[in-house]
């Protein structure tokens, strides 16, 4: 007999990270995270970029947009669990899993490929603490 097992938190934030068109994901992640934060993500100066990738005005890069579906991600994850004042707290604070570095920090400025995997596993204990 195969034991069965509830799903792993989380699964319907990747899901929707993965389907959701870019427009409908950054205006929800800028839903969760604020505008300013996720022009942060974004590596962009201002907030209008935010708006304009929400309003489908404006163009988001490859590379950026892959940013933003992990933090939608972890975002959507944490955002099942907490309120969103502390979603945002979350990733702006020092995270002594990730080294007391801010997670938005690392998925900005960190190689996607090697610091992706390690905000979302911090966010995971953060959820499994309570």
């Amino acid at each position: 007999m195969t034991a069965i097992t509830a799903p792993r938190g989380g699964l319907r934030a990747y899901q929707n990270s993965l389907r959701l068109p870019a427009p409908d994901l950054v205006r929800e992640l800028r839903d969760i995270l604020g505008a300013k934060l996720v022009a942060y993500l974004g590596s962009v100066k201002e907030t209008r970029a935010v708006r304009q990738w929400a309003d489908g005005e404006r163009k988001v890069s490859a590379e950026t947009m892959l940013r933003l579906r992990t933090a939608y991600h972890i975002a959507a994850m944490l955002d099942e669990r907490d309120d969103r004042s502390v979603v945002q707290a979350w990733f702006q604070g020092m995270n002594p899993q990730l080294d007391d570095v801010a997670p938005a920090r690392l998925l900005r400025e960190g190689i996607l490929d090697e610091v992706g995997s390690t905000v979302l596993a911090a966010a995971r204990a953060f959820t499994s603490a309570g």
